[in-house]
């Protein structure tokens, strides 16, 4: 029989009621059986305001345990949970309330004037990061139902929003089946019980803090170390009665950063797990080194939650994500003709199994594009597989520089130029050139004490990749433009450099220089 992640949790709360799900410090903890209570006023509240299964609900909001409580009471409710960033401005608000057409909209108790334009065509409730709010306020008062709509594995549970860094950002219809399934893989092959204790430090409107750390807390029974935000110094402190953290490579470069950080602080802990975005080598071996944990990686998307991770007992490969997950299928395919290569070749990666979401909201076209007739879903990532079967990422489709006719992966270069002396990350990226179409650009962020020059990148490339493959420009800037998980946004690179290779610069090219 089909299990929802609601009904898992209703069963974790039968088992242990008494026991903490939140723990946090500057707030009450909430138990199991209070959250549960909590749910059920939501679901009536959600009733009160006329949303019925199908329906979506568009949440806006900080952080906060109450807002894990409403998004059960949607689940529990048959509603179709949707979470906004908090980064969004109105206008952007505006564009994905049109597109869902939410039956509620629950936003910050400060944001509704800012808002007003956004939410003026549909019910609006606030919730605020300390539980106030008019929907909190509506809970307290409200007779909890036990009632649940019945749902089966096929039924919308969420939608997320892709960024939309290459046009109109999709809404993913991700289903019951689609987030239960990922959830019993994941506490299975991380051995993920209701004895761990996780340090939950990221946000949850993104499906790494929701999808991933929340849902397998609700399901297995584990309590939350509930954290407003990532802070090195509170992650630290809190280790020590800690088992797993879960977060992004950002995490563990301020973890690393700290002098505190060390092994008798992470002796109680037993996993640390990093993804969203590429950890860099240099991260996994001075983690190690200063705490003796290896850094498990993982791999996911919007559409898919968790594809591969790296194995919980065997080896945990620097530079690759894994093996799939359970009852999930990977291969590499040519991206011109969709056919299956060689196991250590690249191409393109698709997956197919429970976890893959069911459709893009209201775009048929778009859906019936990125599937192929088999049911595999084309992920827009490159990769390989190695001789041992580890997946390997060799970055987004979007970002393969083709250049005089030639394809480049920038993971390979990047991964070359980050091993230099003086090098903290970079970025490889291709930009309009008149004579190749696209020109290799690296993009380099320095070690504030050390010193790099471009010569010092290019002739240290120049004896280890082919000729084509070598950047025609070197470029210095403070830092990397990232998204809130972390994740390079290389869209804003080419953007910001995109008339370097003009006819009047481009016989200069090889010797451009920039700060910025």
């Amino acid at each position: 029989m089909f299990s929802t992640i609601h009904d898992q949790f209703e069963a974790r709360c039968e088992e242990h009621g008494e026991k903490l799900l939140f723990e946090r410090r500057d707030q009450p903890d909430i138990t199991f059986a209070e959250a549960r209570d909590n749910v059920h006023r939501y679901v009536s509240v959600l009733s009160e305001l006329g949303v019925r299964p199908g329906d979506r609900v568009a949440v806006q909001v900080e952080k906060s345990a109450e807002a894990v409580l409403l998004y059960l009471a949607c689940l529990r409710a048959g509603a179709v949970f949707l979470p906004l960033n908090t980064a969004y401005t109105a206008p952007e608000v505006d564009y994905f309330l049109n597109d869902a057409e939410p039956r509620l909209f629950v936003c910050d108790p400060g944001q509704t004037a800012h808002l007003q334009r956004a939410s003026a065509s549909l019910s609006v409730e606030t919730l605020g990061p300390k539980g106030e709010g008019t929907l909190p306020d509506r809970a307290a008062k409200a007779t909890p139902s036990a009632e649940a709509a019945g749902r089966t594995a096929e039924d919308p549970a969420a939608i997320l929003y892709t960024s939309g860094t290459t046009g109109r950002s999709k809404g993913a219809v991700l289903t019951h089946g689609n987030l239960a399934s990922n959830a019993e893989a994941l506490n299975d092959i991380w051995r993920f019980t209701g004895e761990d204790r996780l340090i939950h430090a990221l946000p949850i409107f993104h499906a790494h803090g929701l999808f991933v750390a929340c849902n397998m807390a609700l399901t297995s029974g584990a309590t939350m170390i509930f954290l407003p935000r990532f802070d090195a110094d509170r992650v630290i402190d809190e280790m020590a009665n800690a088992t797993v953290l879960m977060g992004v490579p950002t995490f563990y470069t301020r973890l690393l950063a700290s002098p505190r950080l060390d092994r008798s602080i992470a002796a109680g802990m037993r996993l640390f797990v990093s993804g969203s975005a590429p950890l860099l080598k240099d991260t996994h071996t001075q983690f190690a080194e200063r705490t003796g944990h290896t850094i498990l990686e993982r791999y996911g998307m919007t559409e898919t939650c968790m594809i591969a991770s790296n194995p919980y007992e065997a080896d945990r490969r620097v530079g690759a994500v894994g093996f799939p997950l359970p009852n999930v299928e990977i291969r590499i395919t040519s991206r011109e003709t969709g056919d299956a290569l060689p196991q250590g070749e690249t191409g393109a990666i698709e997956v197919r199994g429970p976890n893959v979401f069911d459709r893009y909201w209201r775009m048929p076209e778009k859906t019936a594009a990125e599937f192929r007739e088999d049911g595999f879903f084309i992920t827009g990532d490159l990769g390989r597989i190695d001789a041992d079967g580890y997946l390997h990422i060799i970055g987004r489709d979007k970002d393969l520089v083709i250049t005089g006719g030639y394809n480049v992966y920038p993971k390979e270069i990047e991964a070359l130029i980050d091993t230099l002396p003086g090098v903290a990350e970079s970025a490889v990226i291709g930009l309009p050139h008149p004579e190749f179409g696209e020109g290799v650009t690296a993009v380099v962020v320095p070690h504030p004490d050390k010193d790099v020059d471009e010569q010092d990148v290019l002739a240290a490339l120049s004896g280890q990749l082919a000729r084509f493959k070598q950047p025609k420009a070197v470029l210095f800037v403070e830092e990397l433009p990232r998204n809130v998980m972390g994740k390079v946004q290389k869209n804003e690179l080419r953007d910001r450099y995109a008339t370097l290779y003009t006819p009047a610069t481009a016989n200069q090219a090889g010797s451009q220089h920039c700060n910025g």
